[in-house]
This record gives structure tokens, sequence and C-alpha cells, in this order.
């Protein structure tokens, strides 16, 4: 875990968490998905090029969906952001006094006197009375703000990337060596980018890996579990 400075050129790793977690969920969803997906299959005593098949179908349309998804649910949390600060700026429009006394109570709250809450809520609104609201009462930000685009590549493109992995594996398995070759395969890129995570995050990065491998392996243990309970005998 890299070690924290206070030294003002070092960034602070919250600035990331926006296209960190579309990333990493992308990914593991990626690599997992699809692993699964080829497990099952073949458990199901499926030829390889069925096998292959499988999988080309299920990185293509687990990319878009994830995409897909990343873009409608985050802009949903934008729309939702919107309608606050439009809400926000009504009252301060509407109500100018009784914002004032919510802001110095907020003030209050976190250990401020009455009269120092006071003084900093009227200069804070003398200033800029909305974007005080919006970061002080509603929690919001520039680095926490809601980047439907931003979401959607991040989680389309790194999904695609760690979902080729399990795939290239299994076309280039020798027959009848597929499942074993794919599971090694993607408990190793799982533990890969479990380290990369929280490497990116400044996590600790052995809970990291063992988490995301942990339950990798739980998803395609399940998958393949199906595949053969309801696969045909060769």
């Amino acid at each position: 875990m890299p070690k924290a400075t206070a030294h003002p050129g070092d960034p602070h790793y919250i600035t990331r968490s926006g296209w960190l977690r579309a990333a990493v969920l992308g990914a593991n969803d990626g690599v997992v998905s699809v692993s699964s997906l080829i497990v099952g299959v073949a458990a199901a005593h499926s030829s390889p090029a069925s096998v292959v098949v499988a999988g080309i179908a299920g990185l293509s349309a687990g990319a878009m969906s994830m995409a897909a998804g990343e873009y409608v649910s985050v802009s949903s949390q934008s729309d939702t952001e919107r309608a606050d600060i439009a809400r926000e700026s009504a009252a301060l429009q509407e109500l100018p006094k009784a914002e004032l006394a919510e802001l110095a109570a907020i003030y209050r709250e976190r250990g401020l006197s009455d009269a120092t809450a006071n003084l900093v809520a009227k200069e804070l609104t003398e200033k800029d009375a909305l974007g005080a609201h919006v970061r002080d009462e509603l929690g919001l930000s520039k680095l926490h703000q809601a980047n439907p685009l931003q979401a959607a590549f991040a989680s389309g493109l790194t999904f695609s990337v760690a979902a080729a992995v399990p795939l290239v594996a299994a076309f280039a398995a020798p027959a009848g060596m597929i499942i074993p070759v794919v599971l090694v395969v993607t408990i190793l890129t799982l533990a890969a980018l479990g380290a990369l995570g929280a490497k990116a995050g400044a996590a600790p990065m052995l809970r990291a890996t063992v988490r995301v491998v942990v339950w990798g392996v739980f998803a395609m243990a399940i998958t393949a579990g199906v595949g053969r309970l309801f696969g045909v005998n060769p």
C-alpha cells in the first residue's frame, strides 16, 4: 500500500473513485461472467467451438449491457442531483432566512459555536449561497458528481478486456482441458485485478485480492454445477 504523505503534489485517491468503481466493476464482471459462462457450457459437454462461440456472445452482450447499465444508472443519479440542486436554488430565492439558519445549524452540528456557525454561514452565503448548500447540505462536490459517459466507457472497456482473457484461454486450451485451463487463468486474472484495484485506490492489497478471487471462484463453481446438472452425456 502506498505511503500517505501530506505533500501538495500528491493526488488524493478519492478523485479516482468515479472511474475506478466502474472500471473495477466492469473488469471483475467481465472475467467472472465470461469465465462462468465458458465453464458452464463446457461442463455441459459442449464442443470446443460451441464453448468459444458462447464466450464471444457473452463478451459482446456483457460489454454492451455493462456500458448501457452504467450510463443509465449514473444518469439517473445525475438527474437526482440536478433536481436537488434546483430545489435548493428555489429555496434560496423563496426562503433565504430559513436557508441561512439551516446552514448555520449544519455547522453547529459539526462542532462550531453558535457565533462562529452563524458567521461562517453568513459569509459563505454572501460568497456563494447555492454552492455552500450543495456542498454542506446535499454533500455534493465536483469530485463526486456523477459522470455517465465516463462510467459507461470505463465499465464497457474494462469488461471487454477482462472478458477476453478467459475467452483466449478457452480458444487456446487443448481438447478436454478447457475447464481447468480457464479456471487457472481466471484465478490468476482475478488476483491481478484485485491487486491493481487495491493499488489504484491505495487499499490493502491482500484483502482486496482475496475478496475478488473468493467471490469469483464461488460464482464459477455455481455456474459449473448448473452446467453439469443440466448437461448431457457425451
